[in-house]
């Protein structure tokens, strides 16, 4: 098969570090990012299929890796070397069209499941994660026994994979699973009936969240801070109120709950905040534009940061984590899943749109490129095109 594979190799690691600061992306180049032919995964056992990918997104944690920056807080988690590549839209040998839901969970490692049905994302102990007998791994394209999206081929366990429906076209399935990230968010964000709700950031993260809270959820008004027109576009489409620059946001979350400005903070805010970029500026502003005893909800992934918790103390604001998916009880009283409801909103809204370019593997630091800096070239979600690769056939098996 050929992937693209990442190794532990510390000093292009350091390397990649470096060159990312003068351009994002640019760890594709110097980093321990390699094109290569080789074997593919095992079947680790039985429950397991292999899977050739169609179409694999570039997300952002897969440029915090390949540039240098992701924290250190996962390397017990994942294993050397991987493929990377978790969004993720392929075919099995049998011709099913197939998303693969990333997460490692109990049952693909040979653990019960903590409760009837659950999820892979669901479970109260991580320990599992790096136990069984697969290699330590978060999700599929940071394990090495599995594989990634960013290769001709991988495997994946059944209680990973949901069956992809004829009228969904591969551009509108590989958004799926950040969409159902976005559903999670959105649903944890316990956003009450009516609240003013502003969401930092409107990248694919982000605008799948806008979308998530217009349709699960009741807001009153939805306030998103989006840089680059085809963000501001995007969000106005997915259900976004008010869109401000990210410079306007404090004042337009200020106008929307008639507070005061105290110093640089406001003396109200929004009911909830969701931070969808993960920086230190960006959890600072989420905190002060947040009312006191409000809650704000990490989207993005924050890494190593530094900044003022006193705001966070003093305005007993509520401070969330949002990882993946999971099973998730709706407004209408339904028990289901982050996918199974992400896949109910892509046929209301159209998440394809976001998919503003493909390119094949051999192109990967072209891909890389543009998916770091896609806001400022027009751009939200980039994707590597595997399909010419599967047209040379398939196994029948």
């Amino acid at each position: 098969m050929r992937a693209l594979r990442f190794s532990r190799k510390e000093g292009r690691y350091a390397a990649a570090m470096v060159a990312s600061r003068l351009r994002p992306g640019a760890g594709a180049s110097v980093g321990p990012l390699d094109l290569v032919d080789d074997d593919p995964p095992d079947l680790p056992g039985a429950g397991w299929l292999r899977v050739w990918p169609r179409l694999t997104g570039i997300c952002g944690s897969d440029l915090a890796t390949i540039d240098g920056r992701s924290s250190r807080y996962f390397e017990d988690f994942v294993s050397f070397p991987f493929v990377p590549g978790h969004e993720i839209v392929g075919e099995t040998g049998a011709g099913r069209r197939v998303l693969i839901e990333p997460v490692l969970g109990h049952a693909a490692r040979g653990f019960p499941l903590p409760f009837p049905d659950a999820t892979p994302a669901d479970g109260n102990d991580y320990r599992h994660l790096t136990c069984g007998h697969l290699e330590p791994g978060i999700q599929t394209g940071f394990c090495e026994s599995t594989g990634g999206g960013w290769a001709t081929e991988l495997v994946a366990h059944e209680s990973q994979i949901h069956d992809v429906p004829e009228w969904m076209s591969d551009e509108l399935a590989v958004t799926i699973e950040p969409v159902a990230g976005g559903v999670h968010a959105a649903l944890r964000a316990h956003v009450n009936d009516g609240d003013t709700v502003a969401v930092i950031g409107a990248g694919p993260m982000g605008l799948v969240t806008v979308a998530a809270l217009r349709h699960l959820t009741a807001p009153g008004s939805i306030i998103v801070g989006a840089k680059h027109p085809v963000q501001r576009s995007l969000a106005e489409e997915f259900g976004a109120d008010v869109i401000a620059s990210p410079g306007e946001l404090d004042r337009a979350v200020r106008r929307a709950t008639g507070s005061f400005v105290i110093g640089s903070r406001l003396s109200g805010g929004a009911d909830v905040v969701i931070d969808a970029v993960g920086s230190s500026a960006s959890i600072e502003q989420a905190i002060g534009i947040c009312r006191p005893r409000g809650r704000v909800v990490l989207l993005g992934m924050p890494g190593r940061v530094s900044l003022d918790l006193t705001a966070l103390w003093h305005r007993e604001t509520e401070l969330v984590g949002t990882y993946t998916y999971g099973t998730e009880q709706t407004r209408d009283g339904r028990t289901t899943n982050s996918f199974a409801l992400a896949m109910e909103l892509a046929g209301k809204v159209p998440f394809d749109k976001m998919v503003s370019a493909t390119y094949p593997l051999d192109r990967y630091r072209d891909a890389i490129d543009h998916a770091a800096n896609a806001g400022r070239r027009g751009g939200v979600k980039i994707a590597f095109d595997l399909r010419d690769e599967r047209r040379r056939g398939l196994p029948s098996g």
